[in-house]
């Protein structure tokens, strides 16, 4: 997968700018403040409906414009192993949005989301490991979003039940209600359920030796995954109808896959707690793009990979052993932001394309 123009307007900085990124590694410099991480979070909004650095409401669209514009075109391969030109343009004000997708209109942002693949590292994504546990079910679930074909059929299902169980707990609804929505609950989360813990069980090779190869130092074991009740004693069914009176209480549901988590498991190490910010930004980068890698396995492409800020994230050695790693996968296509090209690439010899991002303009 290899964008080959993407356009901006209206977004942050930026009243209208455009570019066509190279095939392979593609450096944005700039200063502080400059613009150059909105580009890539325009790239991440086309690809997840939203940025990594908040809501499009907020901030994102440029100051006194109605919205902002985001348009792509990108080439993939095929079934046949040929070469294909996409195009996604996106339209959005903050609540109200319009999207295409090659030449249709597009009812939902999934759809958007779908077609174009794209895997970020920035300076939250330390989150991954340290923050909440919503940060790694959106992991699993966008893993599977693009894998699976059938999966986000399932999750709408579950969402929607969830909703209503939700919505009839505060109301006070009936047993009969509360059952009939319990055995929609139990089936679509049974298995949504199966179908992340078979992809984490899949993925932990791979992220087991991505870290290994980006850190040499954390001592990895593999991961855990937690389902959102106790899976073991009860399924599904059972423990919404022992926790039903607790939920009306609450008002909520409180067992669940939009209650499950997952975790690392180190061979020495006690938990997560114990690593320190850098191993932690390190091992957030290494769970990425092993993710990224296990979508090449299945695809037959590799997605899209950003990375924000690179240089200041991670010291020399670290950013050594990323590039190294990445130029070895085949027909990669990268963005790397930095305020000025890392002293790493000239060591490695590696030939890139650069931009230069200042005051809301882009050249290159």
């Amino acid at each position: 997968m290899r964008v080959t123009r993407l356009a901006l307007r209206d977004l942050r900085r930026f009243q209208a700018v455009e570019m066509a990124p190279a095939p392979g590694l593609n450096l944005l410099t700039g200063g502080n403040g400059a613009g150059k991480t909105s580009v890539l979070e325009a790239l991440h909004l086309m690809a997840y409906g939203r940025s990594f650095r908040g809501r499009v409401r907020d901030g994102l669209i440029r100051d006194q414009a109605p919205a902002l514009e985001v348009f792509v075109e990108w080439e993939e391969m095929d079934a046949a192993d040929m070469t294909r030109t996409r195009r996604a343009g996106l339209r959005h004000a903050g609540q109200a949005w319009t999207g295409r997708l090659d030449g249709e209109d597009v009812a939902h942002l999934g759809q958007l989301c779908a077609a174009l693949a794209v895997v970020t590292f920035e300076p939250g994504s330390h989150a991954l490991i340290a923050g909440g546990a919503e940060n790694r079910r959106r992991y699993l679930d966008w893993g599977l979003f693009h894998v699976e074909q059938d999966f986000m059929f399932l999750w709408r299902r579950y969402a929607r039940a969830l909703k209503q169980r939700n919505a009839l707990l505060k109301a006070g609804g009936g047993t009969a209600q509360l059952d009939a929505w319990d055995r929609e609950l139990a089936e679509t989360g049974e298995a949504l359920t199966v179908h992340r813990e078979r992809y984490l069980a899949e993925l932990a090779p791979r992220v087991a030796e991505t870290t290994t190869g980006l850190s040499g130092t954390i001592p990895l074991e593999g991961l855990e995954f937690q389902p959102g009740w106790r899976r073991q004693e009860f399924s599904l069914a059972d423990a919404l109808l022992l926790g039903r009176e607790r939920d009306r209480l609450s008002g909520h549901t409180g067992a669940g896959p939009h209650r499950a988590d997952w975790s690392v498991r180190f061979k020495e190490l006690p938990g997560r707690e114990a690593l320190s910010r850098g191993q932690t930004k390190l091992l957030a980068l290494a769970v990425l793009l092993a993710q990224a890698g296990d979508y090449a396995a299945r695809r037959g492409q590799w997605p899209v990979i950003a990375l924000d800020d690179l240089p200041s994230e991670l010291d020399r050695p670290h950013q050594q052993r990323v590039f190294d790693h990445l130029r070895r996968q085949s027909g990669l296509q990268l963005f790397v932001t930095a305020t000025e090209a890392p002293p790493v690439l000239a060591d490695m010899g590696l030939t890139y394309r650069l931009f230069h991002v200042e005051q809301g303009h882009l050249s290159g």
